[in-house]
Parts: structure tokens; sequence; C-alpha cells
């Protein structure tokens, strides 16, 4: 093989576009040397092209295996809710990141419902499990909704929308929101609950939007797996939300709110310190889909005013990790600054991400597949076959390859 090649070859062997052979190069992937024929021309090295074409071959492999373990027929799952680009979060096409500017909760929710008329949280007589209100309360009310809910199957979207909004509006409720004539949206109503004024509802409202849906999170993935049996809408949603309350998930703000309260008793310099000498991850920095730093944390925390201490906390890990604050560590500063309820982040997180995984569970209604994985065995030995004798009417023992595929397999999907 030749040690250079041309850009059309390069270009040609990856199969993509002259640009994307550029980007490459200019990320280092794949040397390149002026052109002894043509100094006006550049060669590019032939075994980094080859490389390049074996790393996206793998890929394809992989997303193969995915195509085998969930649906059996495709790659991925399918969905026209959320997607990125350029390092943005989009709801159907719309840039979430703009509409956290005016958009409200119900707004988003209409885009991500797909609804054709405007969204309401009224959650009508849907009753609230206990006195207190908190994440026991959220979880056991959808508990107890599951227990007695209709099917999702045979159900209009506009008739699923209204459910949808109603419990929505529970989940509020259960975290606190309160309603007045003067708090019909759902973080006016959150932020009456939490003695708020008009500012900090404005601040609620913002960082709802951003974290109304993220595409498909554990926790959307867990709550179309239930959607795709035909399950209720509260057990679908209780799905999620019990997924999400993980400490890698949704509940990572409470992490972060942990290593504040480090901040505001030993001070930023120590603390940044004692992570960095003892090689502990710092919580709430860094996000994967975002090497460039999350735009939804980037776009709340420029509209706050935490304590100096804690700025001064994200600016030093900021400089001396060169990662970037993510939307937990907005979410935790937001909490802090306002001075709500210690579980606040969760709560508002939890609400509005609700928006997002009953859109997820719509949808895969409409798939009309039970998501259903396969495993790869990894167990003991299985024991050998004692085949009963043909005196006793039973069947002749079979070699394990030469058993009936369509037997076996409808066997092991019971």
């Amino acid at each position: 093989m030749r040690n250079w090649i041309t850009l059309t070859e390069a270009a040609r062997q990856l199969g993509v576009q002259p640009q994307t052979v550029y980007a490459y190069v200019s990320r280092g992937n794949i040397a390149v040397m002026p052109d002894p024929q043509d100094p006006r021309k550049s060669l590019y090295r032939a075994e980094d092209v080859a490389g390049l074409c074996r790393k996206k071959q793998v890929g394809r492999k992989r997303e193969a295996l995915a195509a085998g373990t969930i649906f059996g027929a495709e790659p991925c799952i399918y969905s026209s809710i959320t997607t990125f680009s350029k390092g943005r979060p989009y709801y159907r096409g719309r840039d979430s990141i703009r509409l956290s500017e005016t958009a409200t909760l119900e707004d988003v929710a209409a885009i991500l419902w797909n609804a054709r008329a405007p969204v309401t949280f009224e959650s009508g007589d849907l009753p609230l499990q206990g006195d207190e209100r908190g994440r026991q309360c959220a979880f056991t009310s959808l508990a107890a909704l599951a227990a007695s809910g209709h099917s999702t199957l045979g159900r209009t979207d506009s008739a699923l929308h209204v459910e949808a909004g109603r419990l929505v509006a529970l989940v509020a409720q259960a975290f606190g929101a309160r309603r007045n004539a003067n708090a019909q949206m759902t973080h006016e109503r959150l932020a009456l609950g939490w003695g708020q004024d008009r500012d900090g509802a404005e601040l609620i409202r913002k960082a709802m939007v951003l974290v109304a849906d993220h595409e498909i999170t554990s926790s959307a993935f867990a709550a179309r797996i239930t959607a795709s049996t035909g399950a209720s809408l509260p057990g679908c949603l209780l799905t999620g939300l019990a997924t999400l309350s993980g400490p890698l998930h949704g509940d990572a703000s409470g992490r972060v709110r942990a290593v504040f309260d480090d901040v505001g008793r030993l001070g930023a310099e120590h603390v940044v310190a004692y992570h960095l000498q003892s090689a502990i991850p710092i919580a709430g920095f860094g996000h994967h889909l975002y090497p460039d730093g999350d735009p939804r944390a980037a776009a709340l925390l420029a509209v706050l005013d935490p304590p100096r201490e804690l700025t001064s906390f994200i600016a030093k890990v900021v400089e001396l990790t060169g990662l970037k604050p993510n939307i937990d560590v907005a979410l935790a500063a937001l909490a802090t600054q306002l001075a709500l309820p210690r579980d606040a982040s969760f709560a508002l997180f939890a609400t509005a991400r609700s928006v997002g995984l009953l859109a997820h569970c719509i949808e895969q209604l409409r798939v009309g597949k039970v998501i259903r994985p396969r495993s790869r065995y990894t167990g003991r030995a299985l024991e050998d076959d004692h085949p009963a004798s043909p005196a006793e009417g039973g069947e002749t023992a079979l070699d394990p390859g030469t058993l009936d595929k369509n037997r076996v397999f409808k066997a092991v999907e019971r």
C-alpha cells in the first residue's frame, strides 16, 4: 500500500466530503504533507485513513449488535422528540436554549407532545398520598395511580395528553406547588409554594424549560420499555422518575449540593485542592455529550448570581481541570441562591422531565412493539439432557445444534 494518498482518494475511502477530511487533519487524526509533484496540493497518510475506516466499520458492527439486542430489526430507537446539533439540544427542531428565554413548561409540553391544542396542567381530582410534600409524596401518589390505572392501548393522543397534563400537575403539587389567582403556570405555582417572588419564578421557569427532555436518557429508555407493554401512564411515568432519581442521573444535583455545603464550610480553595489531591472527580463538571460545555448550564448560570464563594469555586474548577459546569451545577446553584428546600433541585428536574418522559411514552406507543432485549448467557455450564426412553413415550434427545430454532426462540420469549 502506498504511504501517502491524495485528498480525492482519502475522501473516497472514508466515504466523506473533502471538508471532513480537513476536519480529521485539524484534529490530528490524519497526518498531511505537501505533494512533491504539486506544492499547491497535499497528500494524506494512507495508514491513518485506513485506521479511521476500521473504526467506522467497528461502529457499524456495534450498531448491528444493538439491533439484535433491542428490537431485532432496528439499529437504535427512532424518535422525533429531541436531538443534538452543534452542541445544543433541540426539541422537535426547536432550539431549547432559545426556547428557555421565553417559553413556559406548558409551551414545551405542547411541542414535545406534538399537541394540536394548548396544554394545561390541571390535576383535577387526582389524590396526593401522605401529608408531607416531597419525593415520597410524588412517588407514592404515582404508585397508587399506577396500581389502578388504565392501559394506554387503544387511546387517542388527545386523551393521553389530558391525562399526562394531570400527572405533571400532580408531580408539581407533590413537590410543593400551590395555586392562586396569580399563579397559573407550573413555574409560578412552584415559586408560590417555595416562597419565591416574580424574579425567582422566572429563574425556575427557565430551568424547567432547559431540562424538560434530553433525548434517550436512561430514564426515557426505562419509561419507553414500560410504555411498550401498554402499561398505564402513571406506571410509565413512575418507572421513568424512579430511574431519574439515581445519583448518576437526575439526582446528581444532590451530590453537587453536598459539595457546595463543603465549600460554604471550608472554602473553595480547600475543597478544590482536596478533590484534586485525592483524585476524586468533582460532581457536576464535564458532560460526555458536551465536550465544549453544557449549553443548558451556561444559559442558566448566565442569569444567576449565586454566593461569591460558589462562583469562585466554579471558576477554580474550570481553571484547574478544564471541565466546565453541567446542568447539575446550575440547578444546585439556583437552589442555593434562592434558598430553596433541600430536595428542590431534584423536584424541579423531576417535574420538568416528566414532560419529556411522557412524550417518550406516547411516542413509544405508536411503535407497536414490546422492547424485549436478549441476553448473552455467561453463567455455569448447562446440565446434560436426560431424555426419556421411547418406552416412556418421551422424545429422543437432539443435539443442541440440531434443535428447531423456532421452538427454542418461542420458549425463551415467554
